[in-house]
């Protein structure tokens, strides 16, 4: 299915009201599901400089994704590579082994974010997201492994 259909998708659905309808058909298509995945929830509505989206659960038990309520007013690529670093933090959470470590987890979701090994199907994201991406991937190496600062 090409951009354009997904995104007339979308936004069907999202003139809808149905949020987590559009979630569950975009992470179908594309491929990047877990049985673990208990669902999706909805939060407050996302300033349009900022958006968070939470993989939640106990380690061990399936999981929920909570998304603000107007996620599909941003970028679907950016929405897409967010649920998928999401998904990374499903699995990792509710697989033995865990990653319990949470920079561990996050360095795996933001390298799954540049670089799709996990979920291979994607759209592409900007440059300005890949740098951002790429900027905490490398913050989070940095503080994981202690790399000095020699300036």
């Amino acid at each position: 299915m090409n951009y354009k259909k997904v995104k007339t998708k979308i936004k069907a659905y999202h003139n809808e009201g149905k949020t987590i309808e559009a979630a569950e058909w975009l992470l179908k298509m594309f491929d990047i599901q877990d049985h673990n995945l208990k669902g999706f929830a909805l939060r407050e509505k996302a300033d349009r400089t900022c958006i968070m989206l939470t993989a939640e659960g106990d380690f061990g038990e399936q999981q929920v994704i909570r998304m603000p309520e107007n996620v599909f007013e941003f970028s679907i690529p950016l929405i897409l590579t967010l649920l998928t670093h999401e998904m990374v933090h499903v699995r990792q959470k509710s697989r033995k082994p865990y990653v319990e470590d949470r920079l561990e987890r996050e360095w795996q979701a933001y390298y799954e974010m540049l670089f799709h090994k996990i979920f291979p199907n994607y759209l592409e994201v900007s440059n300005f997201h890949k740098k951002f991406f790429a900027k905490k991937l490398l913050a989070i190496t940095k503080e994981w492994v202690k790399v000095p600062n020699y300036n």
